[in-house]
């Protein structure tokens, strides 16, 4: 077993969930160390009241909670949108690109407290643990590193419940409601519990967001989204910065239960695990930015992008944000976005989103070219074009004959 090194003074990655919760006394009973919580504010609402008391009732010298939501749309969770990222072809990363920053600042308090140490609450089988120790090692790699679910002997939810009641440290989860969840501005996650067995439809009460779609109101609503430079600047009219316009989206979505995904996805550790995600504004904008990027990416480009989506999904998904490949991806993505200006009218109806219209002053679409009618385009230009084209394949059964 791995000598524990000797640690004075530790920055907890803090949520106020199970995990994090009892950490707080099992820091200070094993490493007899001080510790400090940090919580970012990403977007957890009713989860964030409360949490400083309780961090110092837990036995914490000092809890940080701050309002990183802006920092967190605009340098990670945008960025990622506008590479078209998405992780085996219907998660839209929600936890994966929080990590990182959330481990950023983890570093920042405890340079700014003088710690010598930082310790999460990710579990020995997750990818929370590798996006939150890269973030680290990047950053201060003299940081030690504290990984409890690597240390103790609690081998579960239900041992995490006993040492809380032991403890008297209070935490939202019950045997009866045993979910692992994660919410922020961008998404609401859940795994565990009945979810860990495939075959499970997710009970109606684990959605905490949005309406089921079989509920959801009869008429269809449309909604009206403008970007400017690939960034969603306006809904329906109204200039809005990001933390208020992805608010309103998720509204919206939530609202004819948009954005809903069960999936079984492949974790960076090797094993398989089964998330339900609901993501309501984030799916909204996806849909909204990939239909301007039809209209305004050529097609060598589009067709590039859609290859380097899938690099820059793995990266954030295995905690890669601060990496040359993904700062190097990040620019080719902030490059293609010059064009993507331009409106989108999107229709919600019963968890989905239907495209009812696009426009932008840099569109490659030219209806004189293409339309059915007389147009700015001699048919008769295609014969050589297919002629060339073709001779290979001609060529090819040419010498077949012979």
């Amino acid at each position: 077993m791995k000598t524990r090194p000797t640690v004075k003074k530790a920055v907890l990655a803090y949520s106020g969930g199970l995990d994090t919760s009892i950490i707080v006394p099992w820091l200070k009973n094993e490493y007899k160390c001080e510790v400090v919580c940090f919580c970012a504010n990403l977007g957890q609402e009713d989860e964030l009241i409360g949490l400083e008391e309780k961090a110092l009732a837990s036995g914490a010298s000092k809890c940080y909670v701050e309002d990183l939501r802006h920092e967190f749309l605009t340098e990670y969770v945008f960025p990622t949108m506008q590479a078209g990222a998405i992780y085996e072809r219907e998660y839209l990363l929600g936890t994966s690109f929080a990590r990182p920053i959330i481990a950023k600042h983890m570093v920042r308090i405890a340079e700014l407290e003088g710690a010598d140490a930082v310790a999460h609450g990710a579990t020995g089988k997750g990818n929370d643990q590798v996006r939150f120790e890269l973030t680290v090692m990047a950053l201060n790699p003299r940081l030690h590193i504290i990984a409890p679910w690597r240390e103790w002997n609690i081998k579960g939810r239900v041992d995490a419940l006993d040492y809380a009641a032991e403890h008297n440290v209070p935490v939202k989860a019950t045997m009866a409601r045993i979910y692992s969840q994660d919410k922020n501005l961008w998404h609401l996650s859940n795994e565990g519990g009945p979810l860990e067995d495939p075959w499970n439809e997710p009970p109606a009460d684990m959605f905490e967001w949005t309406t089921n779609p079989e509920d959801a109101p009869d008429q269809p609503e449309y909604v009206e989204l403008e970007f400017a430079q690939g960034l969603p600047t306006h809904v329906n009219g109204e200039a809005l910065d990001p933390v208020p316009l992805v608010k309103m989206l998720n509204e919206l979505g939530a609202k004819h239960g948009v954005g809903r995904v069960d999936i079984v996805e492949n974790r960076l550790v090797g094993m398989k695990s089964r998330g339900v995600y609901e993501t309501p504004g984030g799916t909204i904008l996806y849909h909204g930015h990939q239909a301007l990027e039809q209209l305004c990416l050529d097609r060598n480009t589009l067709q590039f992008k859609q290859q380097a989506a899938l690099k820059f999904a793995e990266l954030v998904y295995n905690g890669q944000w601060f990496t040359p490949l993904r700062e190097a991806l990040s620019a080719f993505v902030s490059h293609t976005e010059q064009t993507i200006t331009g409106a989108v009218r999107l229709k919600l109806y019963k968890g989905n989103i239907i495209l009812a219209g696009r426009k932008s002053p840099h569109s490659l679409y030219r209806q004189d070219i293409v339309t059915f009618e007389e147009g700015d385009y001699d048919h008769a230009d295609a014969h050589g074009f297919i002629r060339l084209f073709g001779l290979p394949l001609k060529v090819q059964a040419l010498t077949r004959e012979k």
